[in-house]
């Protein structure tokens, strides 16, 4: 089943939800280190919504968020860690160890 999910920014700026139909179906949070660092620590995505790459989507809002503010990533999140390693496309804002 395909769902209209749409992803905003917090008014904070420190993370990002997903909404489907005005309903909360998962957010992202991260903290930002010094100018240039952002650590991705909470990843989560309400049950009914799982297996439908939102939680991956959010992970990608928050990439290229870094993109566009030339920052790097540690995804200190067990779950956005995951994507980091299944995933190249995060390599270029990947903090490298």
């Amino acid at each position: 089943m395909q769902y209209d999910i749409r992803y905003t920014l917090y008014p904070n700026g420190l993370g990002f939800y997903a909404e489907c139909n005005g309903q909360h179906v998962g957010e992202i949070t991260f903290a930002t280190l010094g100018f240039n660092k952002m650590i991705i620590d909470y990843t989560e995505v309400v049950s009914e919504f799982r297996h439908q790459a939102i939680g991956l989507n959010l992970v990608r809002c928050v990439a290229n968020l870094a993109r566009t503010k030339n920052r790097k990533i540690m995804p200190l999140c067990p779950f956005a860690r995951a994507m980091f390693n299944r995933y190249s496309e995060f390599d270029d804002v990947r903090i490298s160890h």
